[in-house]
């Protein structure tokens, strides 16, 4: 391995003074952990979340895990990385990209961690090549709700936690280091976008992609795209290229969501690609107002980006309508009418999966083999009289559910708690919470997710 300035000398004193500090607060960790009085509620002491849950937890003993935000090696050889848990994709991204390398899955936002990413899963246009960010993960260093220190890899003696910590949302423990794949990229990524005006032809366009891995000939290194209406959705294919006739730049006055409805044809620089969306949050920052040019250019750039856009709590009329959902290819255009009808919140980003080989992660038991599409959505909708909270939520729970989908947990949740059981295998569950938090100090996945503890 090498640490982050490239030395190539295993023994380098920075590589030594790195993995030796993060030793050191490792022992740190587990003592501050041990200190926390037995019934106590325990949280990890973060600046920045990009969970959206809107509950009624209470303050509880907060860790301090700023120690973990670093990448530790990098080994451009063995197309590896190992980053603390607390590492940003963007620090992480940065130290790989001198090697010209990147994560197999890079998720949209700069303050999305990789520990994160993993616990909570994460997605971005290399998933229908790729699969989700854990699936590349090698090994993990996880402080157990027990109080242990573990090392889970597949085959080893915590292969079950290793296979069952992603959609766990640190109710099994945190991620304190973790050992990841590597791929090599090019410099830039040429881009086109293909307008469908119906949901059914795009879902075949998405197919076709999964199968042949292009698209009217453009090879599909990223696919990811945006329904507007149901009569207009741009499908944006991204290919690695040495070369750029020109490139764009989304972090100024142009907006990157506005620009996949024309020209059909773009260049990003690999960086610049990896963090479009990240300025305005996709298309949130409208609601602050920071689209508008005058607001932009005297917005502070160390601004612009998803840390600093601070969602907002629906008022009483209004509900928070803010998911992600995966959602077989097949049923996908059936899903966007669904939403159309009921819900009416646009645009709507959608962005193909698929698990990269047979294995399967018990917690979110997506189908081998199977093509999904992600569909996020995220704001809020005026509720109709005499509606509650829930409205829409409960609706498109049911709706994922009768499609042979899944959504992801990191927004508030309206489940019971059988139905959450059947849909996150409560059962496996159960059995690595008596393993690894058998005295219950963390909250369980239920109580954290859908009640908000």
């Amino acid at each position: 391995m090498s640490d982050v300035t490239g030395t190539r000398d295993p023994a380098a004193p920075a590589a030594r003074d790195g993995l030796g500090a993060h030793r050191a607060a490792v022992a740190q960790l587990r003592s501050a952990y041990a200190a926390i009085p037995p019934g106590s509620p325990v949280r990890l002491a973060k600046r920045t979340s990009n969970l959206f849950r809107f509950g009624g937890g209470q303050p509880s003993a907060g860790l301090d895990v700023s120690a973990f935000g670093r990448v530790l090696r990098v080994d451009p050889a063995a197309r590896a990385a190992v980053a603390g848990g607390m590492t940003t994709y963007e620090d992480l991204a940065d130290a790989t990209l001198r090697h010209g390398l990147m994560p197999l899955v890079v998720p949209q936002l700069k303050t999305i961690t990789l520990g994160g990413a993993v616990t909570g899963l994460g997605i971005e246009s290399s998933s229908l090549r790729s699969g989700m960010p854990h699936e590349s993960v090698t090994e993990m260093e996880i402080l157990t709700g027990d109080g242990r220190v573990v090392t889970a890899a597949d085959g080893n003696e915590h292969h079950a936690l290793y296979r069952g910590f992603p959609n766990s949302y640190g109710t099994l423990g945190y991620a304190l280091s973790l050992t990841i794949e590597l791929e090599p990229v090019l410099p830039f990524v040429h881009l086109r976008h293909f307008r469908y005006e119906n949901p059914d032809a795009c879902m075949e366009a998405i197919a076709q992609i999964a199968q042949n891995g292009s698209l009217s000939g453009h090879r599909a290194d990223f696919v990811d795209a945006a329904a507007f209406s149901l009569g207009e959705m741009y499908l944006t294919v991204g290919a690695f290229s040495e070369v750029a006739p020109w490139v764009s730049d989304y972090t100024r006055e142009r907006i990157y969501y506005q620009s996949v409805r024309g020209p059909k044809e773009d260049f990003l620089t690999i960086r610049d690609y990896l963090w479009r969306w990240d300025t305005d949050w996709f298309w949130c920052s409208r609601a602050f107002g920071v689209q508008n040019p005058v607001i932009r250019r005297a917005w502070p750039r160390r601004y612009r980006r998803s840390a600093r856009v601070d969602a907002r709590r629906g008022r009483p009329a209004r509900e928070n309508v803010i998911q992600d959902v995966e959602i077989p290819v097949e049923r996908g255009a059936e899903f966007l009418r669904f939403f159309a009808d009921r819900v009416g919140m646009s645009p709507v980003w959608m962005c193909p999966l698929r698990l990269r080989g047979e294995r399967t992660w018990p917690l979110y038991p997506l189908r081998a083999g199977q093509v999904y599409v992600n569909f996020g959505f995220w704001g809020t909708v005026a509720l109709p009289p005499g509606a509650a909270d829930g409205h829409y939520n409960r609706q498109i729970e049911d709706q994922v559910t009768a499609l042979g989908g899944h959504k992801g947990l990191y927004s508030t949740s309206f489940y019971s708690e059988e139905q959450f059981s059947a849909r996150y295998n409560g059962p496996e569950y159960a059995k690595l919470k008596r393993e690894y938090d058998g005295d219950g100090r963390l909250a369980s996945l239920y109580e954290k997710c859908v009640r908000g503890k």
